[in-house]
């Protein structure tokens, strides 16, 4: 059955309305907060003697605050609380807020109106652990990339809708303030209608006694989320983006005037093309990752923020304009739209870069501690982005300049990355197999679903080929350990590989009787622990096509470990290059197309009580049938 487009969760109840609620609190954010700054910037003896400079730092170095603050507690609330009535009290907050900050706007209070910006990081803060940990109660595991992709471009889009209206508003003679301060409230009491509608969704932990010291609770946020190794590199991979998009993101404005010569409407369309960006990479990445989380996705992006943030320099040196021009000007200056392209770049990388991520937490993580570990990266997000803040001031300080910052900034992601997967080989051996086939090979899963999401179980498969392992580990939603010769796992220089993959060694009694035995016991270990096993049975790759009986090795495994055993058929890979085929490998290997079809089907899982070589052999034939 052909997966549904992830377009068609907007009109499922137990999605759209979460969507909407998250999109609008997005949006009415950047509304307030950019009417606000923009207001200072161009009006600012109306309302303050303060330095202009000073208070646009300061607005929103105090909506980051309360993440700082209070996501520890926003953690442990949205775990303990029902998340469809938690939503509609933070609607709610956000009306009494706007409602503050539209007193401010007709009293002329700047200090209410700045309150009401902490207020709003308030909002946002208790928000933003719901936001991601609804996800995974609501979606299942192949809907969770095209989910995330689809926040994740509401997201931006309402970021950039909300920095495009605000600084329009605020500036309309003589009403400017007065539909500001009406269209905030609208939005808050319309995100308020629409949470209603969002689905019961009952809370993981309704008995959790909340720590209300941000500080120990952060601490042992962290602690808890370092024990997953995975996960806690994947929160601060996450907070990463963060630093990098902060320091990119706050150049612009500059960089427009100082570097572009452009008016406020090319710091506009820079912010634009970005946004987009982010939004055609995250919408992009479930076509990508074939339904699943696809954790290769994540070196593919980061590459891609690197090279175009390098371009990104190389195109600003390359780009020549002494007058101020507008955007229709701008556009046609030479070199601008490389310099467009290399931004709309590094967002649509980001956006690879940032979908995985978010699904690999949501995955990985312990159930009852996804809105904990949400609320502990908000954190690490906002400290990253102070940082972020830090450095570019110390660089600029040093001289540097707004391109020479964007290629500093490129090379640190390179270094972050390097760092990543090398203690993290996961994600690059992910990369490795979907780069392969993704490029070589067109591979189509077939009821890939009938393989369980948690738990273990057994995979037999056929054996047709060196390619057998990655084609089936590219295809399955959740990690394998893979069953493999002893003599193939020791090959220098690509036995790295085979460890980086927790493959498990095996020899026959005759070959290697110790070898065998702490095969079977690293199984039974693994299966213990919920993973999934492959085993290909008939004990070597086919040099004739057709499938070899199969050896009882299965038997031996399921009856230390009762599990389900589930029959998988490769199809397609036999005469390439990959297979044992007796033609000339130089006609093999392109005998099927640079391009040629592969795939896997996956059958009805055996209980291990029926499970034995002869039944399991006969099921895989029959889903392979006649195709080799």
């Amino acid at each position: 059955m052909k997966p549904k487009s992830q377009f068609s969760l907007l009109a499922e109840r137990r999605f759209a309305p979460f969507f909407w609620v998250q999109f609008f609190g997005a949006l009415n954010d950047n509304v307030f907060k950019t009417a606000l700054i923009t207001i200072l910037t161009y009006d600012a003896l109306n309302w303050t003697t303060m330095k202009v400079g000073l208070l646009n730092n300061l607005i929103p170095g105090l909506f980051i605050l309360p993440f700082v603050l209070f996501s520890a507690s926003a953690g442990q609330i949205a775990d303990k609380v029902e998340k469809g009535n938690l939503a509609r009290a933070v609607k709610l907050l956000e009306i009494f807020i706007m409602g503050v900050a539209a007193f401010g706007w007709f009293t002329h209070n700047l200090w209410l109106l700045i309150a009401a910006v902490a207020g709003m990081g308030l909002h946002s803060t208790l928000f933003g652990p719901m936001k991601y940990a609804y996800l995974p109660q609501h979606l299942k595991t192949d809907e969770l990339v095209g989910g995330n992709g689809i926040v994740e471009m509401g997201t931006f889009v309402g970021i950039l809708l909300g920095q495009i209206i605000g600084a329009m508003l605020v500036v309309h003679q003589p009403w400017g303030i007065h539909l500001v301060a009406a269209g905030t409230i609208g939005l808050a009491v319309l995100g308020a209608a629409v949470s209603w509608k969002i689905p019961f969704s009952p809370a993981p932990v309704p008995d959790l006694k909340i720590n209300w010291n941000p500080f120990t609770e952060t601490v042992r946020n962290i602690r808890f989320s370092s024990q997953n190794r995975t996960v806690f590199l994947s929160v601060l991979g996450n907070s990463w983006f963060w630093f990098y998009g902060a320091i990119v993101l706050a150049q612009f404005p500059q960089y427009a005037k100082d570097y572009l010569h452009g008016d406020n409407s090319v710091f506009v369309l820079l912010l634009a093309v970005f946004s987009v960006g982010v939004g055609i990479g995250s919408l992009l990445c479930e076509r990508l990752s074939g339904h699943k989380v696809e954790i290769g996705l994540v070196p593919f992006g980061s590459i891609g923020l690197s090279l175009f943030g390098m371009d990104l320099y190389f195109s600003s040196l390359r780009y020549h304009q002494a007058e101020l021009v507008g955007l229709v000007q701008f556009v046609q200056v030479s070199g601008s739209w490389h310099l467009l392209a290399d931004i709309a770049l590094i967002g649509i990388f980001g956006g690879f870069y940032i979908v995985p991520l978010f699904a690999l937490i949501q995955t990985r993580c312990d159930k009852k501690y996804v809105s904990r570990t949400i609320a502990g990266m908000n954190i690490l997000n906002a400290l990253f982005m102070v940082v972020a803040a830090l450095t570019a001031m110390v660089l600029i300080n040093l001289g540097l300049n707004i391109p020479q910052l964007f290629l500093v900034t490129a090379c640190l992601n390179a270094l972050v990355a390097v760092y990543i997967f090398s203690v993290v080989p996961e994600f690059l051996m992910r990369f490795l197999v979907w780069l392969l086939i993704h490029t070589i090979h067109r591979v189509r899963g077939i009821d890939i679903d009938r393989i369980p999401e948690t738990g273990a179980a057994v995979l037999v498969c056929n054996h047709v080929s060196y390619l057998d392992a990655l084609v089936i580990a590219a295809c399955s939603p959740r990690p394998i350990r893979f069953v493999m010769d002893h003599r193939i796992f020791n090959i220098p220089l690509i036995s790295w590989l085979f460890k980086t993959c927790k493959a498990i060694p095996i020899a026959t009694a005759k070959e290697n009787q110790w070898v065998m035995e702490h095969a079977f016991v690293d199984i039974a270990r693994a299966l213990h622990e919920g993973e999934l096993v492959c085993i290909f049975p008939e004990g070597q790759l086919t040099q004739h096509g057709e499938m070899n009986h199969f050896k009882n090795g299965v038997q031996k495994i399921i009856e230390r470990s009762p599990v389900p055993v589930i029959p998988m058929a490769l199809r397609g890979l036999w005469g390439s290059i990959y297979s044992r085929s007796a033609e000339n490998p130089f006609s093999r290997a392109f005998r099927r197309g640079l391009f040629s079809r592969l795939e896997l089907i996956v059958g009805d899982p055996v209980s291990s009580a029926l499970a034995n070589p002869e039944l399991l052999y006969e099921k895989v034939r029959a889903l392979r049938g006649d195709i080799k």
